[in-house]
This record gives structure tokens, sequence and C-alpha cells, in this order.
């Protein structure tokens, strides 16, 4: 009876879906768009050693604070707002554009306390 208990403890363990034990589990954003962010950032705040551990940390920050489908849709929002014309104006002016560019810049502030 206890080999049965035990082969059916270890079949439920075994079969069970795997939950998040970290805070990398949890990630739902691609090594290639954290790199350019921190790329990014360093071109921002001086090319050291120090200004990558901090925009390590801010991207990292960001992606705690910010959805990666809300941080697409902002980053979209910042490059179609250059956009010259009808298009850009778009971008520039509607209310959607402005929530999702409120939160991504809400998310970068506190990750600017946080790491610099």
């Amino acid at each position: 009876m206890k080999s049965r208990q035990l082969l059916l403890s270890l079949l439920v363990l075994t079969c069970a879906p795997a939950m998040p034990t970290g805070a990398a589990d949890f990630n739902d954003y691609p090594t290639a768009v954290r790199s350019d962010y921190v790329f990014g950032c360093m071109k921002a705040n001086g090319e050291t050693r120090q200004s990558l551990d901090q925009c390590s940390c801010s991207v990292d920050v960001v992606a705690s604070l910010l959805p990666y489908d809300r941080y697409v849709t902002a980053e979209t929002v910042l490059s179609m707002a250059q956009v010259q014309g009808n298009l850009g104006g778009q971008f520039r002016t509607s209310e959607q554009a402005t929530s999702a560019l409120n939160d991504l810049r809400r998310a970068q502030a506190e990750a600017e306390v946080r790491c610099f």
C-alpha cells in the first residue's frame, strides 16, 4: 500500500505543471529586446561598466512593472509618432497611444529611482 501511495505521489509531482519559482520564470521579454534597451540606455548614460549595471537593472525593473505586450505597444507609439503627416499624428494624439506611453514612462521613472 505504501509503495502505491509513493508511486501516486511521484506521478502527481511529475505530471503537475511546473510552477514558476523566481522572477526569471516570469520573464516574457526576449533577450534581444532587453539587449536593445540596455544598448540604448548606455548610449544615453555613458558607455561605462557602471552604466551597464544600471541599465541592466533598469530593464529588469521595467520588465517587472510592464507586461511585454504593453512595452511593444509603447515602443511602437514612440517609433510611429516620428512619422510625418496624418499617420504619425494618430500616434501622437490618440488616447490609447498616450496611455501606453505613460505606462512606459512610469516604469522607466521607477527604474531610474531604483537603479541610478
